[in-house]
């Protein structure tokens, strides 16, 4: 009888932060978006660096309205496969698109998720 007013007076840690959460790729968010398929999770990965590499490029040469629209479609590749602080990023970017150090700090962003795959990779 102990065990059990143990196991439903534990405090309740839901809201606590999640490890994959701090990460630049959320791997749980990944995980549920590809059913638990390994390979399937590699593959996105690899093809979001690829977009996301090229979403910068398209930043640094794009007018006003190129800048929006790219920092859009980055928005939602980002948040598709967990990449959750270079969605925020590119949303402010996209809000904001003549801000350069805003500009910086999503390039920053990728390169963190970027090396973070890299990392998954090997």
């Amino acid at each position: 009888m102990a065990a059990l007013n143990i196991a439903f007076d534990a405090p309740d840690n839901s809201r606590t932060a999640r490890p994959s959460k701090s990460r630049p790729i959320d791997l749980v968010h990944l995980a549920t978006q590809t059913a638990g398929d390994k390979n399937l999770e590699a593959d996105v990965l690899h093809l979001f660096a690829r977009q996301a590499r090229t979403a910068l490029g398209e930043l640094a040469n794009a007018d006003t309205k190129g800048v929006k629209a790219t920092a859009h479609r980055l928005r939602g590749a980002a948040s598709a496969v967990g990449a959750f602080e270079v969605a925020r990023l590119a949303g402010e970017v996209e809000e904001k698109p003549a801000d350069v150090s805003l500009k910086a700090n999503l390039a920053a962003a990728v390169l963190d998720a970027e090396n973070f795959i890299l990392k998954l990779s090997r």
